[in-house]
């Protein structure tokens, strides 16, 4: 697979530097960039320390990592987090929208999301039909529970 390179900015020096981990997972770690205390119910914006240029025809998706809930007792507010490369200005830092579910304190450089890059979606033309000729399969959440 072609490598891709990427400019990024970071605003502090308080965090790891973002790696690419071959071979293990093709999602990368973020961390928190601030300490963050949040009360039960309560919403904030985490920044995240960087800042990046995407490639033309390229986004990120910015998710939790799967322990981000447990540890921290925070869910991400829009489930996913969708970054264009339009978003590559000097100022245009990172964040993670969190909700807590309970009191909690996030400390600088806790990893708390993850994000990877993928190519935009190629432009799609819908055409519309009386019918499907796909095999029905029951209905929405029909595949069971295993």
């Amino acid at each position: 697979m072609a490598e891709i390179e990427i400019n990024i900015k970071y605003f502090t020096d308080k965090i790891d530097k973002l790696q690419y981990i071959n071979g293990n997972s093709d999602w990368i770690d973020l961390r928190a960039a601030e300490e963050v205390a949040l009360k039960k119910g309560e919403y904030k914006l985490i920044p995240l320390g960087v800042a990046m240029e995407l490639p033309r025809g390229y986004e990120a998706h910015v998710v939790p990592r799967s322990s981000t809930f447990k540890n921290f007792g925070i869910i991400q507010t829009n489930s996913m987090g969708v970054i264009d490369e339009s978003y590559c200005g000097d100022s245009d830092q990172w964040y993670m929208p969190v909700f807590a579910i309970r009191d909690t304190v996030i400390h600088v450089n806790d990893r708390i999301c993850q994000f990877r890059i993928i190519k935009h979606q190629p432009e799609i033309i819908f055409n519309e039909m009386p019918s499907l000729t796909g095999e029905n399969r029951g209905g929405f959440g029909t595949s069971g529970k295993q």
